[in-house]
């Protein structure tokens, strides 16, 4: 008989929203997987549980050297419950690969259902949830970083981000330039905890507010990307979705076709915009802006 991979979600901030199974499964599991020991120590005394179980580190540090020993133990026949510091363990968290190492051994994967960042900062934000993406943790360096978010430019689902509070201010920064400043978002701090705070504004007003310095977990949830008519885009915001494609490697003429198409205009309009903000002095790359989408040129 194989054993079974128990998921538990742990509270996010307050204890007292932990689980009623959860002190269960704290109590009766044979290998307790934790992100951090003490962390589980200082939860298990305030559910007043003592675990009977082995209690193990299972972190990003260790977590591919670590999986294999659990997953053995779980062939085994095991109970292994697997928690993070806080939320559900994979979402961002330690747990992928054991899920994956345990489904492909066809052994039980369940959960124990639990606080969730995602889902408490959406449900909060004010912004529209009927459908969304989560993103994680945006990447460390501007460049990837920005170069991640121009493929969600144009998701009109709603966004969720975890980020570091000393990279807040530069990530705002980043997507207030590639979504737009007036995109709606809503930067979810402390969830639950005693400083709980949800700043909500454009990004273009949040990037003052959190270049003020911002501490705690952070979660952001961003505004979808609006569905635009040929009527509600203007030159600026035609010029802007251009530079967008051409930083991420498009050619300008096919970066004005794509921009036409989804705005429902004629190319030669989105051209005209661009040779105007170049003519303007806005920088969008290369120097020429080359001829006319769709101009012909015949030579017999």
């Amino acid at each position: 008989m194989t054993g079974t991979l128990v998921l538990a979600g742990t509270p996010i901030g307050d204890v007292a929203d932990a689980p009623p199974r959860l002190a269960a499964e704290l109590a009766a599991a044979d290998v307790i997987a934790a992100e951090d020991t003490r962390r589980l120590r200082r939860l298990t005394q305030a559910l007043d549980v003592t675990p009977a179980g082995r209690i193990v580190s299972y972190f990003e540090g260790n977590e591919a050297a670590r999986t294999p020993e659990l997953a053995d133990a779980l062939a085994g026949g095991a109970r292994v419950l697997l928690v993070t510091d806080a939320g559900m363990p994979s979402v961002s968290d330690p747990g992928y690969r054991l899920v994956a190492a345990a489904v492909e051994r066809d052994i039980k994967v369940t959960a124990v259902p639990g606080p969730s960042a995602v889902l408490t900062a959406l449900a909060v934000s004010g912004l529209p949830v009927d459908r969304f993406c989560f993103e994680g943790f945006p990447p460390r360096k501007a460049g990837e970083r920005r170069s991640r978010l121009r493929e969600v430019a144009d998701e009109r689902r709603t966004l969720v981000y975890f980020e570091a509070p000393h990279r807040l201010d530069d990530t705002l920064a980043a997507m207030a330039e590639i979504f737009g400043a007036e995109r709606r978002a809503a930067v979810c701090r402390e969830l639950t905890k005693t400083y709980e705070e949800v700043k909500r504004g454009t990004l273009g007003e949040l990037v003052p507010w959190a270049a003020e310095g911002v501490r705690g977990e952070i979660t952001i949830v961003v505004e979808g990307a609006p569905e635009s008519g040929p009527q509600e885009l203007g030159a600026e915001e035609l010029v802007r979705r251009v530079r967008i494609r051409e930083e991420a490697g498009e050619r300008r003429k096919e970066a004005i076709a794509a921009v036409a198409a989804e705005a429902g205009l004629p190319k030669r309009e989105v051209f005209d915009a661009v040779v105007a903000a170049k003519n303007a002095g806005v920088g969008q790359g290369p120097e020429s802006v080359g001829p006319a989408p769709d101009a012909v040129k015949t030579k017999r």
